[in-house]
């Protein structure tokens, strides 16, 4: 099969991947192209998963079924990061929903203020996306004497 090249004359010993692409960019030069970069929600919701797990004064995200199931995944070593987030993503923005459980005594305006920002930069920052709104639902107030383990009672005061 023999190749035509710019100038018309046939080029019977080159093949097409033979050939040196044109417009190929040079070392230090950005790669500009065309096509469609898809990038599935759950990969978002992992992003902002991440981000709220950075804020100071969240314990856990998700709600109450949500973290038991989770308490499940992390007995197996599985744990998933996009647990208590919700997003609805379009083509240039998305809609972020968090539910946590925060630390007490933490001022919950500050952490719910906390999270849009770090959401915010994260989801911009490394998917590219506009956000749009982050809602926040804090569902409980996790107190340190829930960590604590249950003693059994003494006998002095069983008597």
């Amino acid at each position: 099969m023999d190749l035509i090249d710019t100038n018309g004359a046939a080029s019977p010993n080159k093949s097409p991947r033979s050939r040196t692409p044109i417009n190929t960019p040079l070392a230090g030069e950005s790669a500009t192209g065309t096509g469609k970069t898809v990038i599935n929600d759950s990969v978002v919701a992992k992003v902002a998963g991440m981000a709220v797990r950075e804020v100071s004064g969240v314990h856990a995200l998700g709600g109450g079924a949500a973290r038991a199931l989770g308490a499940i995944r992390e007995a197996m070593n599985n744990t998933d990061v996009s647990q208590g987030i919700s997003v609805e993503v379009g083509e240039t923005q998305v809609a972020v929903d968090v539910t946590i459980v925060a630390e007490y005594p933490v001022q919950l305006q500050q952490v719910a203020d906390d999270i849009r920002s770090s959401v915010i930069r994260a989801i911009e920052d490394l998917v590219g996306l506009e956000v749009t709104e982050v809602n926040v639902t804090i569902v409980d107030i996790h107190l340190p004497s829930d960590d604590a383990p249950e003693t059994e009672p003494s006998k002095a005061a069983l008597r």
